[in-house]
């Protein structure tokens, strides 16, 4: 079956236009597009799903429509650099506090002390800031 009839067999299952631009360009890269062919998906969910299956990443993790498209993009980050992403891979926060988590990976810190969705992503950077810097941390 070519690229053209298999758009047709989602067309009629209730995709728009812009949903059917990111089953387009995954088809034509060669991807499994049912990973991500999901009308819960919006176009921005799929863009990301796409975007991680282009990398050969394991999307899995975050194939989820409780996670906005901006949650998505933190954890396709996440993977992209190689870290343990499951630490902040949960709809419970949102995607400014997962970029607090995902810059304190990246720098090596114990973020375990500031992962909590209860943090607003400001006191989360607050506390980043200061074990970055090495000072004494009292929450």
């Amino acid at each position: 079956m070519n690229i053209e009839q298999k758009l047709q067999e989602y067309k009629y299952q209730g995709f728009d236009n812009c949903q059917m631009k990111q089953i387009r360009l995954g088809l034509e890269q060669n991807l499994d597009v049912s990973i991500y062919a999901n009308p819960e998906f919006d176009e921005y969910q799929m863009f990301q799903i796409r975007e991680g299956l282009e990398q050969g990443l394991d999307v899995s993790i975050y194939t989820n429509p409780k996670y906005t498209h901006w949650q998505m993009q933190e954890i396709r980050y996440g993977l992209e650099k190689g870290l343990d992403v499951s630490i902040y891979a949960t709809p419970k926060f949102s995607d400014s506090q997962m970029h607090q988590i995902l810059l304190g990976l990246e720098k090596g810190l114990d973020v375990s002390l500031y992962t909590n969705p209860k943090y607003h992503w400001r006191q989360m950077t607050q506390i980043r800031l200061g074990l970055e810097h090495n000072e004494e941390i009292k929450l």
